[in-house]
């Protein structure tokens, strides 16, 4: 690929190591890798870093601003790259996931799924979409509390919007916490994924998106399907590139 620097291999070595830390951790609580998707989080990261990481066959990214994400996202023409909007996204944004984004992670009202389905349906798409939960209540942070969350749903399946298929929870865990706070936590988003699948019968809401670099570990011990890993794989961020 054009982009590929031949001399480094940083990323590789990284991908690997975080692959087997995965397997590892996945073995030891009785789970299969195979159901754990690692999404590489390229946001402030060039796309010479992303054709890198494509080269040692990374198959999905993750992008939190359609600012950044789309200039990457035209250089590379792979079908089977699925890219992830794992940030908030405003609704005045939404005309841009159509044809750029597989997934979106950061479900959180219903005046975004509106704009999102009539964009989709203009074009004869749909986008596999997640709720971000905001599981520990931090008013600075989005998503749906808890206590909103079956209520939101059910606005969700009111309204009916065919182009936006739930496919469950994402959240954002606590930072600097102990481990038995982090598993608290995603274990609570576990019980509330199971709670809709069960409440509105909704047979393929099975995705926990949750875990990042500092806590991907504890994730997957409580059941995550999908891991936003960035920084493990990419290293710091450098936006001047």
């Amino acid at each position: 690929m054009q982009f590929m620097n031949q001399s480094s291999d940083k990323i590789a070595s990284h991908l690997i190591l975080v692959k087997q830390s995965i397997a590892d951790a996945a073995q030891a609580c009785t789970r299969s890798s195979d159901a754990i998707r690692l999404i590489a989080v390229s946001k402030g990261h060039s796309i010479n870093a992303i054709a890198q990481a494509m080269a040692a066959g990374q198959k999905d990214f993750g992008e939190s601003t359609t600012q950044e994400s789309l200039p990457k996202i035209s250089q590379f023409g792979n079908p089977s790259i699925d890219w992830h909007f794992v940030g908030h996204l405003q609704a005045n944004k939404a005309k841009f996931i159509p044809g750029n984004f597989s997934w979106v992670h950061s479900l959180d009202s219903l005046a975004l799924a509106r704009k999102l389905s009539r964009q989709l349906e203009e074009k004869s798409a749909s986008v596999n979409m997640l709720i971000e939960v905001n599981i520990t209540r931090d008013e600075k942070k989005h998503g749906v509390v808890p206590e909103k969350l079956f209520d939101f749903i059910d606005q969700l399946m009111k309204a009916d919007l065919p182009s936006l298929p739930l496919r469950g929870l994402m959240t954002i865990g606590p930072y600097h916490a102990p481990e038995k706070e982090i598993r608290r936590c995603f274990a609570e988003l576990r019980h509330l994924r199971d709670d809709c699948q069960r409440r509105f019968g909704l047979k393929n809401f099975t995705e926990l998106s949750m875990g990042m670099s500092g806590d991907y570990i504890e994730a997957i011990k409580e059941g995550a399907t999908m891991l936003r890993v960035g920084t493990a794989i990419f290293g710091e961020r450098d936006y001047s590139k």
